[in-house]
């Protein structure tokens, strides 16, 4: 689909006095972070990003709960957390709300990162299973899936590794197994999207 269809898309979203949300989900490396973040910038003040991958539970508590190597699995993330935070972002009752941010480089959450003030009319949020979770689908005004092709994608998966620090053997055998296992379940939720994207010109 074409850049320019999506933006405008978005936009009409953008009403100011309102508060609606609009989420982008796919498998692991379909490039959902990257659209979700070149809709922002393009909206500048009338948007917001909000990562779902903030809510990823903090290694020490994946390793005391034995969950470590499935690191991006449904249960390594505070859920619960997540969809309050939406509600809170969807009602727009308080003056500014602070959501986490995840940073790759450390592979941790950091709270209270990204402030999403009242005035800003859209929020944009992308993950994984926001259409997996039943509990999120009602609070966005419109859900994507975002899937560029297998190849692509896990291709792109495998630099995304290597960029921070794994090995080629290590970054394939990431992507081919729990990063593969995830992208599995998240193509069953496909369907019930309103826009299924493949390659964004």
């Amino acid at each position: 689909m074409r850049w320019d269809a999506l933006l405008a898309r978005s936009a009409a979203l953008a009403v100011p006095g309102q508060r609606r949300i609009l989420g982008i989900a796919g498998a692991p490396g379909a490039g959902k972070s990257t659209l979700a973040r070149r809709l922002v910038d393009a909206l500048g003040d009338r948007a917001a990003l909000v990562g779902m991958d903030g809510f990823h539970l903090a290694q020490g508590e994946l390793e005391r709960l034995g969950r470590a190597e499935r690191k991006g699995a449904p249960d390594t993330f505070d859920a619960d957390g997540y969809v309050h935070l939406l509600r809170r972002l969807h009602a727009n009752t308080d003056p500014v709300v602070y959501a986490p941010e995840f940073h790759r480089a450390i592979e941790e959450p950091i709270a209270n990162a990204v402030p999403v003030r009242c005035d800003v009319p859209l929020v944009i949020t992308e993950g994984n299973y926001l259409l997996l979770w039943p509990a999120v689908r009602p609070l966005l005004a419109e859900a994507w899936y975002l899937d560029p092709g297998e190849d692509i994608r896990r291709d792109r998966l495998r630099a995304r590794h290597m960029a921070f620090g794994r090995t080629p053997a290590e970054a394939a055998a990431r992507t081919g197994g729990p990063d593969e296992r995830n992208a599995q379940l998240v193509a069953t939720t496909a369907p019930t999207a309103d826009l299924v994207l493949g390659k964004v010109d």
